[in-house]
């Protein structure tokens, strides 16, 4: 069966975020009130698997081995039926 599989990547707290700052910094000089803004990514995967739980594992696996470091990563995942 086919499935989708949505991942969002984002620093942990604590983590400096510099992409964010730069937008932040540039926003503000364009007159935008911006308090904070957090640069994250979001992954969006096709994959055959049997069930949705083994699509959930794989996706899981692939966070960490390659997706998201664990020391400065945390990942949310979200799966649905294609």
């Amino acid at each position: 069966m086919k499935f989708k599989a949505k991942v969002e990547v984002k620093l942990k707290p604590g983590f400096f975020d510099p992409e964010g700052e730069s937008a932040k910094s540039a926003l503000r000089d364009l007159g935008f009130p911006v308090i904070k803004v957090s640069v994250n990514k979001v992954y969006e995967i096709l994959l055959d698997a049997n069930t949705e739980e083994d699509a959930k594992m794989l996706v899981k696996e692939m966070c960490e081995k390659l997706l998201a470091n664990p020391v400065k990563d945390v990942y949310s995942i979200e799966v649905f039926k294609d």
